[in-house]
């Protein structure tokens, strides 16, 4: 996962709650359309189809309400990297055999008990302490990763089935912001920038932004300017939030890319982007 969950300084995440509940109308409009052979469609996610990304947010949301999880054990856990990773593939397994419309039902089902619990929950709700995927944190901290995961996983499936969609939200925006926190690591500790130079990259299409990422004494950090980058990578949005997941590698000649100056170092920048555990 992208980061460390940021201390939420509010009592009730408003903004938050909105954005995910977004995310989830956005996914119910789309979801609803599927014929089975589509929920049964790979995903850029090794051996998950549309239907057990859905599952995976089922699971998280049923374990966020208290609901116990599978005992089923998966027996091929030959993608599972980490524990987290285990433990996903077991709630996945579970439901794989279902027909992907069943698997829709407990979506909507335990979506509808969430959206009850945030519009009735106290504020002593969102200040419980828990660990969250990136560390210790409060269930407000946690829904900062919430809504990028669910975001995330929505435009997965809308690419396993060329439906694009809810590209440039307040989600989108927000899943962005999350996944720059990295660029220092990707562009200093593994691109290994120069001291004294600045990377620029250049988010265009469906969201757009500058960040500058700057090197000195072996250490790089976001700033606000860069006057004279070393290299400038302008990319996609949608490319870039891709990469940042793991679920694409950049390639020279990627028509979604160009490069300006330093193009050795552009690459290693390029080549770094997946920061998803």
């Amino acid at each position: 996962m992208a980061d460390r969950a940021e201390p939420c300084s509010m009592s009730r995440p408003t903004e938050l709650i909105t954005m995910l509940e977004d995310v989830w109308s956005s996914l119910d409009s789309l979801l609803a359309t599927l014929d089975e052979s589509q929920w049964k469609t790979a995903t850029e996610l090794p051996g998950w189809s549309v239907q057990d990304t859905l599952s995976h947010l089922v699971s998280s949301e049923k374990g966020l309400h208290g609901e116990p999880g599978t005992a089923h054990r998966a027996s091929n856990l030959s993608n599972v990297k980490n524990p987290i990773g285990e433990f996903n593939e077991h709630e996945v397994d579970a439901r794989r055999s279902l027909p992907g419309a069943t698997v829709f039902t407990e979506w909507k089902e335990i979506q509808a008990k969430r959206r009850n619990t945030f519009a009735t929950a106290d504020d002593a709700y969102f200040a419980r302490e828990m660990m969250t995927p990136t560390g210790p944190g409060t269930f407000a901290d946690f829904l900062h990763i919430r809504v990028m995961d669910a975001w995330v996983h929505e435009q997965d499936i809308r690419r396993a089935i060329g439906k694009p969609g809810n590209q440039g939200g307040a989600a989108a925006r927000h899943s962005l912001s999350r996944f720059v926190r990295s660029l220092p690591m990707v562009v200093g500790k593994r691109a290994k920038a120069p001291d004294g130079s600045t990377v620029t990259l250049r988010i265009t299409g469906a969201v757009q932004a500058d960040f500058h990422v700057a090197t000195e004494a072996g250490r790089a950090k976001l700033v606000e300017v860069a006057p004279q980058p070393l290299c400038v990578i302008s990319i996609d949005s949608e490319a870039y939030f891709a990469m940042c997941c793991g679920r694409q590698f950049w390639k020279p000649g990627d028509p979604r890319v160009a490069v300006s100056g330093d193009t050795e170092l552009a690459g290693r920048v390029l080549s770094n982007f997946n920061v998803m555990i």
